[in-house]
């Protein structure tokens, strides 16, 4: 990856809905040849999509929370890692510390996230959850290039 990915990368992870003409003229190329590196980069995995980023609270969900989920044995059973169905669930990291996953999940309301919790305490292994309310969020993006 080169300077010139490095930067294409940072334009699209901004706004993935500039054309490649847009972007030849921010990056002083060509559209077919911006379009050619926009190729090779998802064919590497430095690009695995393209998604609309949402606001919670527009569609209705406005409010996000963690949950540090511990299990006894094993965390990354069927049974809890099928949690991904539940399309409140936003993220679901493996972590290492003092909890099994963390979750990051957007709701309606806070009944909806005593569902969530419901649901995860009525999975085989799951002995305890702690839950961190998200106040206000200051930035949230993907990695850095």
């Amino acid at each position: 990856m080169d300077p010139m990915d490095r930067k294409l990368l940072g334009l699209l992870a901004e706004d993935a809905t500039l054309s490649y003409k847009e972007l030849g003229e921010r990056l002083h190329l060509s559209a077919p040849a911006v379009h050619e590196r926009v190729k090779k980069l998802k064919k590497s995995g430095a690009i695995r999509g393209t998604v609309a980023r949402l606001d919670g609270e527009a569609v209705g969900r406005p409010l996000s929370a963690f949950i540090h989920v511990d299990t006894e044995g094993w965390c990354k059973t069927l049974d809890l890692m099928a949690i991904y169905d539940d399309t409140r669930v936003e993220e679901i990291h493996a972590v290492a510390g003092d909890t099994c996953l963390v979750l990051k999940v957007r709701c309606e309301s806070t009944r909806a996230l005593e569902d969530i919790l419901h649901r995860l305490y009525n999975i085989k292994g799951v002995i305890r959850t702690q839950s961190y309310i998200v106040l206000n969020t200051y930035l949230e993006r993907g990695p850095g290039v």
